[in-house]
């Protein structure tokens, strides 16, 4: 099948004008929702996953073949979505039928440290032919997603991810359907397959890996999202993609912000009517649907300038649910159980990122020995947390700051790159307190932050999990290539 009949970017797909026939079904759901119970207590359900290669129609109806190879859990882009109540225990028991070692990171989760996913730190990683049991409790409601920790940059890449969905234990009452968008692109070639050239160091150097295809719950979105007038949604967005950053704007509707990295926040319009959505972030927002039956509206990516394009459209059915969306308030969904740090009393830290193309690097720390910037290169580092880049694929080495346990820290993160890095803590969810140094207007709660080029962020957390706890872009071929270090709650 010739490129040109592919939906990539760049082609037909980057055309915003252009209004091409599409069926209401045409985005379809997350696959096979997995439902866990509390497994300790009561002897509930374990969700078993399998890593391993598949086939996926990427492209979708009218151009399913030839299907791409990838790697995905149960063999599917994205992994079946997990599902539980706030509080349940979870319980899943993951099998490598990959080439490869893998492991799964539970992105957002404060999970106890074992359970964390990342190899030789937390745990050992998982051999072809092997499993692996994983179980916690779902502490804290709200959208999250699972994905691998070893060799990121290409095995999330090749499709290894999958939604995860804590519900409140109490859900939203003027909430009509609830709905995920796993949000990813792929590099593509002509004959569909994913193109190589995995952690390409000139990449790593700059944006990271951007693909040419983009992607909703694993297909190109040819045709409608389908909505019924007078709905009221709550869209959960999540962003897979290795480095690509969405700004959605929603033609001719108004969506709430609801919560960000899964914790709530007080509803608001996005700024500038964008929802921006950085590698690893998730955004939950309530969206009515306003439009006339048979109408539709354009989703559009505007985030890259001057390369816009149509992510998919709104699909209005001839039926409405009723003659207009719910008049009752959007309430402020119940706060999670998450520890308020002590600012009078918060210990300062200062993390500066440094290097990157277009910026100047004489040298870093790798391993405790100083090296040389060519030196760096030949080794394929490019990217520095204060001074410091972790070795490739290295995720023990000496803690960036070791932490007291029940202690506040604010964390003030300069980005004096030339490139945007979107900054992630596992373990703990943490305050967004100013940007630039100015106060933020809704002090979002967030486990991964997006650091715009040259500018800074101050965060604000309470220690309170133990462990040893990775602190990286989400870029994964920035984290590959350097950005990387850990945190120590002792």
């Amino acid at each position: 099948m010739p490129i040109s009949r592919l939906p990539m970017l760049g082609r037909r797909f980057l055309m915003l004008g252009g209004a091409a026939a599409f069926s209401a079904t045409g985005l379809r759901p997350v696959p096979a929702v997995a439902r866990a119970a509390d497994s300790a207590v009561s002897g509930g359900s374990t969700i078993r996953l399998i890593a391993r290669p598949g086939r996926a129609a990427l492209a979708g109806p009218p151009h399913s073949e030839p299907e791409t190879t990838v790697w995905g859990y149960d063999g599917r882009v994205p992994g079946p979505e997990i599902r539980v109540r706030q509080g349940e225990r979870l319980r899943v028991v993951l099998e490598n039928r990959l080439p490869e070692e893998t492991t799964i990171h539970w992105h957002g989760l404060r999970v106890p440290n074992a359970m964390d996913g990342v190899p030789h730190l937390t745990q050992p990683p998982i051999a072809p032919g092997e499993s692996f049991a994983y179980e916690f409790d779902a502490t804290d409601a709200g959208t999250y997603w699972y994905h691998p920790h070893v060799r990121s940059f290409e095995q999330v890449e090749r499709g290894l991810y999958g939604p995860l969905v804590i519900e409140e234990r109490e859900l939203p009452r003027t909430i009509d359907r609830d709905v995920t968008w796993v949000l990813d692109d792929w590099r593509l070639l002509e004959d569909a397959q994913i193109a190589g050239g995995f952690g390409n160091a000139m990449e790593a150097g700059m944006t990271g890996r951007v693909g040419n295809t983009v992607t909703v719950n694993g297909r190109v979105t040819d045709g409608g999202f389908a909505v019924r007038s007078g709905e009221r949604l709550r869209l959960r967005l999540v962003n897979a993609a290795n480095a690509r950053i969405f700004g959605l704007v929603f033609e001719g509707h108004e969506p709430v912000v609801v919560a960000l990295d899964g914790q709530p926040v007080t509803p608001h319009a996005p700024e500038d009517g964008r929802v921006v959505v950085g590698p690893g972030m998730r955004v939950d927002l309530v969206l009515d649907m306003t439009g006339r039956p048979g109408a539709r509206a354009r989703v559009l990516d505007t985030y890259y300038a001057k390369l816009e394009y149509r992510l998919l459209e709104i699909a209005y059915g001839a039926e409405p649910l009723r003659d207009r969306p719910p008049t009752a308030p959007i309430p402020t969904l119940p706060a999670n159980p998450v520890p308020e740090p002590n600012l009078a009393r918060a210990e300062r830290h200062a993390v500066v990122l440094g290097g990157g193309m277009m910026n100047h690097l004489e040298g870093a720390l790798v391993d405790g020995r100083w090296l040389d910037a060519r030196e760096m290169m030949r080794r394929g580092l490019i990217w520095t947390v204060n001074g410091t880049a972790a070795a490739p694929g290295v995720h023990v080495h000496e803690p960036l700051a070791v932490l007291r346990r029940g202690a506040s820290y604010l964390l003030e993160i300069r980005n004096e790159t030339a490139w945007p890095h979107p900054m992630h803590l596992h373990g703990h969810s943490f305050r967004v307190i100013a940007r630039n140094g100015v106060p933020t207007r809704h002090r979002e709660w967030q486990d991964t932050v997006l650091i715009p080029r040259r500018e800074s962020v101050e965060i604000a957390f309470v220690a309170d999990n133990p462990g040893d706890w990775m602190f990286h872009c989400h870029v994964l071929e920035h984290q590959a290539a350097g950005m990387m270090g850990l945190v120590r709650v002792a």
